[in-house]
């Protein structure tokens, strides 16, 4: 298959392009590398891969065939979308609206990816696809969340209006290799401070909750989820819900730091609770995640170790 790519130079979208290569697919990677990082698809240049570096909030053009396109295009970690709020909201709308006028164009297939943060801070716990969401849509958040609304919803008029193969995947918490240091995120955010023997900075009372997947069962899913029979969304992301304290103290003992944890006021609209219900992804998809939080955490540190020494 030929297939696009949006956002291919992020965390996720770079690891997503490596997959569908190893499958044997050709990859167009498209992104403006306003978060992106083209260092990212560097160990890619000898593959049946092509670049393309283009803002999708413009028109896209893709010569020849297109059989699928993976929409990951888009500021996707706090730091990123609360100093770019427009272009965020712009490549939700207008960046979707692109994504999708070449998947019918082409004939293609295509999958948004989409967040959890479309929950907001839910008032149903764990969250099922069912649910519409406790969302400020005025908030500094809103920014994000209502861009990824707003991105379903199109995505679903696309789908029914022209009976369009479309897919939306509602990503929760991930974590790996390629993570910048500085995005904003609680595993790349600790463990940089834990490798420095820096203060590790919790927001709140750390009593909040998070559920973190590594990138490789995260990339699985999505895999399965481009030739599933559904057009509805599926969450991804593993169901063992812990709280930020114990991820930053757990990050803290296995990299062995001299690191005192420091509180923080906790920032508006920051969910309390966030775990996915999985039912959806393994009945569909037959769909698990098999890496534990340790097992993933040190694999993630030796890539952010190497990248802190690059910076010395």
């Amino acid at each position: 298959m030929r297939v696009v790519v949006t956002g291919a130079a992020g965390f996720i979208g770079s690891h997503l392009c490596e997959a569908l290569l190893d499958r044997g697919h050709y990859v167009i990677g498209v992104d403006n590398l306003l978060t992106g990082d083209i260092a990212n698809l560097a160990h890619l240049r000898d593959r049946d891969f092509e670049f393309i570096r283009h803002d999708v909030t413009r028109h896209i053009d893709v010569d020849g065939r297109v059989d699928f396109i993976f929409h990951w295009a888009s500021p996707a970690s706090p730091i990123d979308y609360l100093e770019l709020p427009i272009q965020t909201l712009k490549v939700g709308s207008l960046g979707t609206h692109n994504a999708l006028g070449l998947a019918r164009a082409k004939g293609a297939g295509f999958m948004l990816a989409s967040t959890s943060e479309v929950y907001g801070d839910p008032l149903e716990h764990p969250q099922k696809e069912t649910y519409w969401g406790h969302v400020n849509p005025i908030g500094p958040r809103g920014v994000y969340d209502e861009a990824k609304r707003f991105a379903e919803a199109i995505t679903l008029a696309y789908h029914r209006s022209h009976g369009m193969n479309t897919k939306i995947v509602r990503i929760f918490n991930t974590y790996g290799p390629r993570m910048r240091l500085r995005d904003g995120r609680a595993v790349p955010a600790f463990m940089s401070q834990a490798l420095r023997n820096e203060d590790v900075t919790i927001f709140g009372d750390g009593a909040q909750t998070r559920s973190f997947c590594y990138i490789t069962d995260l990339v699985d899913g999505l895999l399965r989820l481009m030739t599933a029979a559904t057009s509805d969304p599926v969450n991804i992301g593993n169901p063992r819900e812990v709280s930020i304290l114990e991820i930053a103290t757990t990050i803290v003992r296995l990299l062995g730091s001299k690191s005192r944890l420091v509180f923080r006021p906790l920032p508006v609209d920051d969910p309390k609770q966030r775990r996915p219900d999985i039912t959806r992804a393994r009945t569909l998809l037959g769909w698990e995640p098999t890496v534990g939080l340790e097992e993933g955490l040190l694999k993630t540190v030796d890539y952010l170790r190497n990248k802190l020494a690059d910076q010395v």
